[in-house]
Parts: structure tokens; sequence; C-alpha cells
């Protein structure tokens, strides 16, 4: 019988494969404040459903908390939470962070957190932890206007701070292997165009990201996740990911005119309210036309792939 693992390992070679990888997730809005909990419940989830793929999906918040940010869940059926305290306020205070090790307690309490999951969940499973670029973090710190604003009229002292989170950030990555994780789930929520201009993210973003993407090129099973719409896909050429996700049924390109586009694994397939609110016909393979000929489509080789079911964080 073939496990998670090979049928990952043989999406990802351009190998045949009995069915489509299947991998859903989602956020734990009360469960994710304790190592602990959230573990428990990511497990219970796998456990649930054996899906092919295991995402640890944190609050936003463990990045960043440990410089001080406060979060609370209100109440959102997605399940992230709304931040009450942030640390930046003047441009000054991208330049006074410091960097944190991953023995921060927060930090410390995700590593944890890993280190439960894959004591649990075997070796023929592969589990990825949720990472946020240093852009999104610092979204996080100030506020996305601030941090917008800043860029703009204080862009050597924003990038001063995303030296300061990308360095946090390596850090933890290194520590989390230890955990015996196989790959991490990369969030960029900044590549899009009603955020940035291609050439800004560039300029702000991308040397941080390629950063990242160094410090995981260890890892056998990456997953770039692209937030957003109207998202800059171009930019896969200078990021080394073996998978890529994003919300295909709601921006270019979609999960066919992905296969010409990059020569990796297209993850998509579910629109993000679709398991929240939806009903079984609104899933794949199922419900209107297009959504079963998108299926048809896109499980059908096609240069050797075969691409992944998910639902975006």
């Amino acid at each position: 019988m073939t496990s998670h693992r090979e049928r990952i390992q043989a999406c990802l070679n351009g190998e045949q494969t009995g069915r489509a990888p299947v991998a859903l997730w989602r956020h734990f809005p009360e469960e994710d404040q304790n190592p602990e909990s959230l573990a428990a419940a990511t497990i219970k989830f796998q456990q649930a459903y054996d899906f092919d793929i295991v995402k640890v999906t944190p609050a936003s918040s463990f990045a960043v908390k440990d410089w001080g940010v406060e979060d609370e869940w209100t109440g959102s059926p997605e399940g992230s939470r709304e931040y009450t305290r942030r640390v930046i306020h003047d441009a000054k205070d991208w330049e006074a962070l410091k960097p944190l090790d991953p023995t921060a307690p927060h930090l410390a309490a995700q590593l944890h957190c890993l280190s439960l999951i894959r004591k649990e969940i075997g070796r023929d499973t592969p589990v990825i932890q949720t990472i946020f670029s240093p852009l999104a973090q610092a979204k996080n710190l100030a506020g996305n206007d601030m941090l917008l604003g800043h860029l703009r009229k204080y862009p050597e002292a924003v990038l001063k701070g995303l030296e300061t989170i990308t360095r946090t950030t390596v850090k933890f990555i290194e520590a989390a292997r230890e955990t015996g994780m196989d790959g991490i789930f990369y969030a960029v929520q900044h590549a899009q165009a009603s955020m940035l201009e291609l050439d800004e993210y560039k300029a702000a973003a991308l040397s941080f990201d390629q950063e990242i993407v160094k410090a995981a090129e260890g890892f056998w099973c990456n997953v770039l996740h692209l937030h957003g719409r109207d998202i800059y896909f171009s930019l896969l050429r200078l990021l080394n990911f073996q998978i890529v996700n994003w919300h295909d049924r709601e921006t270019y390109p979609s999960l066919m005119e992905a296969q010409s586009l990059f020569k990796g694994v297209s993850c998509g397939g579910l629109r993000q309210e679709t398991l929240a609110s939806g009903t079984p016909a609104q899933g794949p393979g199922g419900g209107a036309g297009r959504h079963r000929a998108d299926e048809r489509q896109t499980l059908h080789p096609r240069n050797g792939m075969r691409r992944s079911i998910s639902r975006a964080a």
C-alpha cells in the first residue's frame, strides 16, 4: 500500500500516482494558544481524515509574540485572530527590533508542538510547518497600513527591521529541522498587485524571501503559498519551491494554466469558504460543470505532473 510520503514523493518526481494527493488544513483558534492543545488538535484532525500532508497551522502571532504583540480570536469563521497590540509605531521602532533566539517562549513553544506532532505522526506522513514571510511578520508587528506607509517613506528603517525578522526566522527554521519536520509552508501575503507593485515587492522582500528559501533547502517538501488575488506568479522563477499553492479558484492562473508556468507541483482546488459554508456538490468533482471539468483536467497527467487538492490558509 502506498504511504503518504511515497505518494507525495512520486508526485514531486513526476511519476504516476493511484490518485491525486489530498491535503486540507485549518486554523484552531482556541487550541493554538498552547503547544500541547495545538498538537493534539492537529493530530486528531489527521487521524480523522488521513491526509497526505500534515500542515501545522499555528496562529500567525506565534512568530512575533516574543516581540510583544498581542492578539485575540473574535469569532472569525476562518479561525484567524485579530491583533490588539502592535509594537511598531514609529520608523525608528524597526531599527530597535532585536533578533530572537528559538529559545524565546513562543518560538520554543511552537518547536515543542512540532516535536509532539512528529512523535505521533509517523515518518510515513510528511509534516510541514507554516512560516510567515518577513514582510508578513512585519505587517503583524505594525499593521498593514503603517507597514506600507513606512516602506515608502522610510525604506531603510523597514529594511533594517526585515533583516532582524529574517535572522530570527532562519534560526527558527534551523531549530525546527531538529524536530524531524519535512518542509515549510511559506506564506507570502504581499506579492499581489493590491499591496505592492512588482518592483516594490522585489526591492523590499525578495532578498529576504531568498534567505528563507536557502535555510529550507535541506527539506524535501516545501510549499510556497501566494496569498490573495492578482498575485505575482512570476516570482516562482526566483524562488525554489517543490510545490506552489494559491487561491486558484479566485485569481490567475488556473491550475491548468499553472502547469505551463511552473515545473513543480501545483496545489489547489477549493475556495477558502467552501469547507466552512459550502455543500458537497460544490467540492471538486461535484456541483457545477465548471468544477467537474476542472477536476478532470487537473487530474489528467501533463508533463508528468499531478496536483494536490488543498485549502489555502
